[in-house]
């Protein structure tokens, strides 16, 4: 079956009513351990005729040892990226959907603060619900799009972005905790994790209302 490649058809018909169009897309929703991640990008009209970077897909299309290479390659297309976190602990004190928000805000609080402002475009976010809205200081015109970070490719840009930067992160958490093999799984319920936390316990970096919920009888 032949993988999806993403286009600008939509970002560039956005870009006749807005100046830019920012992309969010999240990655680790579904970990049990680690922070949730939001990628974000800019495009404007000049940047959304350029030629889409080679092997720009979903990141979870793009085969793990090319990840870093099209990040780099995504990150120089677009006008500027930045990945916002909410930590595990905020996870299990507002909720998943809450913090998936606030790392919303926070990756486009850093855009605005390279000088590209929001409020001043259109906000591409993948999937079928508007979780930044809700968290957001001020209203921003959000555009949700179901598979975004698969046909989109301001989308795409910022979701391997955002991976590449978790993944990172886990694997910099696992150097103090080997037992959980975050560099393999990244924070997912894989066998090795869930054994690991029968034996060990739960850390500090696991969403404790997350880890107990998927094995209630482990505690």
């Amino acid at each position: 079956m032949a993988v999806a490649v993403p286009t600008l058809s939509l970002e560039r018909r956005l870009l006749r009513e807005t100046p830019l169009v920012f992309a969010c897309d999240e990655v680790g929703r579904g970990a049990l351990a680690g922070p949730v991640a939001v990628g974000a990008s800019v495009v404007d009209a000049a940047s959304a005729r350029r030629r889409v970077p080679m092997g720009l897909r979903d990141s979870k299309l793009v085969p793990e040892p090319r990840r870093a290479e099209v990040a780099e390659r995504a990150a120089g297309w677009v006008l500027a990226s930045a990945v916002g976190w909410a930590e595990s602990e905020e996870i299990d004190e507002i909720g998943i959907i809450r913090a998936l928000g606030l790392a919303a805000v926070r990756a486009l609080a850093a855009l605005e603060e390279l000088g590209y402002a929001p409020a001043t475009g259109i906000v591409l976010l993948d999937g079928n619900h508007d979780y930044i809205n809700p968290v957001a200081a001020s209203r921003l015109t959000v555009r949700p799009v179901v598979k975004a970070d698969r046909d989109c490719a301001s989308a795409s840009a910022a979701s391997v972005i955002a991976k590449v930067a978790r993944d990172a992160r886990m694997v910099t958490l696992h150097d103090d905790h080997p037992a959980y093999e975050w560099h393999s799984n990244k924070g997912y319920a894989s066998p090795t994790h869930r054994a690991a936390i029968r034996e060990h316990g739960l850390s500090v970096h696991h969403r404790r209302s997350w880890a107990i919920a998927d094995a209630p009888t482990l505690f």
